[in-house]
């Protein structure tokens, strides 16, 4: 009985009404054989990878992992709303397939081998998710359990990593001699490291390394490690662990995910888990685990997702909000707050004088960093991502306002004296980190839609123009081009006050100056 409930997989799809995403030939497709025609079918089950990842989805959070909470919300008609409390707090009904943050961020980061932190206080299944994920990349749950990397305040880069065989320690002539008895853990897709920041500095460093250049470095040694999935657990990721996360492993982090409380609304659940004796690690059923050919081919298809220009356009928008500073250098290049940081200058003495621009409406004065390309990058494979689960074949505005806050995460800090948060009812978003990243994004597009920037953007125009090549171009041509960028910085500088997207946007201008005025020389020279 404990089986069938346990390992049940719906026969029907879990997303009806979406059709097969269309692929583009890869020539890998000529070696695939008949089974392998249909798109992305994978040849053991007839069903293909985006199918699969989704019974994997739905298994986990029906069947396995307990989480209720519908927060990555989409809508395909206006959705019920209601106004509860004295606080005025929004419940929303979504009128479309919606996911549990805690269970689908996990899963996409085994489909692109990224890296996940899942934090959260004690018992509330990060391991057990993180296991699953193991269990799904095709290991036993010895396995899984084994190769899990337990964060103590005494381990040492040996515990980590392996050590030298005592016999060659003492045999040797050289480093070179010296063989290496390497961890097992190295060697496998599904990487799960427990409690992190518990884990001493100097071993942070050659976690650091696996992570970030995926090889480990030992006496002169070298070991290559496969492209991984990657999942950490943090009880508290505010400082609450035994050592300070250094700032190079949490920038390798893709995306963090918080364990929200257990609902004892679901209190039968975990009964019948007692008394039938069941773990769910132990009944995977075998239809949603990938071989490592199928995860392969995952990532692959997730890659060739579309991010159409107008989405794009969107994130480039919002990406050029946060890191100018008008006060941060003389040089207009150094008007950045990286270099108020590298400065050590206390933040509050570059804000107290800046008082130019409308402090309110800036989105850049909401932050005390900019976006990282790390963090960009993040975002655009996660994004790719939600869109391959959902059975699309191109990226949507709301994929990435869905995914964004869990991404920029820990990477987009806030300034919390900033006018934004002491406005009414914005208070509340000096806790509630993920919904200031989404309101972050709202307010960005309103702003990008309010500029019309889909229609009037004299920067894209110049940059199409450039992007078609310069061979051919005439002296007559590149001058009449330098003068339409000189003559959109002059209309720019004629009192308009300076905020992050026309810092990015001046900057390109004078990129592509450079680029026709090195040209203009060169054909001069001919």
């Amino acid at each position: 009985m404990a089986f069938n409930i346990f390992q049940h997989l719906s026969r029907a799809p879990t997303n009806p009404g979406k059709g097969k995403a269309e692929r583009q030939f890869d020539v890998a497709d000529l070696y695939r054989g008949p089974l392998g025609e249909a798109g992305n079918a994978t040849p053991d089950t007839g069903v293909a990878l985006d199918e699969k990842l989704r019974q994997a989805y739905f298994w986990i959070v029906n069947s396995a992992v307990i989480s209720p909470h519908y927060d990555i919300e989409y809508n395909d008609a206006p959705p019920q709303s209601f106004t509860l409390g004295d606080s005025r707090s929004v419940l929303t009904l979504p009128s479309a397939q919606s996911y549990s943050s805690f269970i689908l961020l996990p899963l996409l980061t085994f489909a692109t081998r990224g890296k996940c932190l899942l934090i959260g206080g004690p018992g509330r299944g990060k391991t057990a998710s993180a296991i699953l994920m193991g269990i799904l990349g095709g290991y036993s749950v010895k396995e899984v359990r084994r190769a899990m990397q337990h964060g103590h305040p005494q381990m040492t880069v040996a515990d980590l990593l392996g050590n030298p065989l005592p016999a060659d320690l003492v045999q040797a002539q050289s480093m070179n001699d010296i063989r290496i008895a390497w961890r097992d853990w190295l060697g496998m897709r599904v990487k799960i490291v427990d409690e992190y920041n518990r884990i001493p500095t100097r071993t942070q460093s050659a976690l650091l390394t696996v992570m970030g250049d995926n090889y480990a470095e030992m006496l002169n040694h070298l070991f290559e490690c496969p492209d991984a999935a990657w999942y950490l657990t943090a009880n508290d990721d505010r400082g609450g662990g035994t050592y300070q996360v250094i700032e190079a492993l949490r920038d390798r982090i893709d995306v963090v995910v918080q364990a929200l409380a257990f609902n004892p609304r679901f209190l039968g659940d975990l009964l019948t888990r007692i008394e039938e004796n069941v773990r769910p690690e132990t009944m995977v059923p075998p239809q949603i685990i990938f071989t490592p050919a199928e995860t392969d081919r995952l990532h692959s298809d997730i890659r060739a997702v579309e991010v159409p220009e107008g989405v794009r356009r969107r994130i480039e928008f919002f990406a050029s909000q946060f890191e100018f500073c008008e006060f941060g250098g003389a040089q207009f290049e150094y008007k950045t707050k990286d270099t108020v940081r590298l400065a050590g200058i206390e933040w509050s003495t570059v804000t107290g004088a800046d008082n130019g621009r409308d402090r309110l409406k800036d989105l850049g004065c909401q932050t005390t960093n900019g976006l990282s390309v790390r963090a960009l990058m993040s975002l655009l494979l996660y994004a790719k991502a939600l869109a391959y689960f959902r059975g699309e074949v191109a990226v949507g505005l709301e994929d990435v306002r869905q995914v964004l806050p869990f991404v920029l995460h820990d990477r987009l800090a806030p300034d919390l004296d900033a006018p934004f948060f002491e406005q009414p009812g914005h208070g509340i978003y000096r806790s509630d980190r993920l919904g200031w990243l989404r309101r972050l994004f709202d307010l960005s597009c309103d702003e990008f839609n309010r500029l019309n920037l889909d229609q009037d953007d004299p920067v894209g125009q110049l940059s199409a123009e450039f992007s078609a090549g310069l061979e051919g171009l005439g002296a007559g041509e590149v001058r009449a081009r330098l003068q339409k960028i000189e003559r959109l910085v002059t209309e720019w500088g004629g009192g308009h006050k300076l905020y992050g997207h026309l810092y990015d946007d001046l900057l390109k201008l004078k990129y592509l100056h450079q680029r026709y005025t090195n040209y203009l020389r060169w054909l001069g020279s001919r």
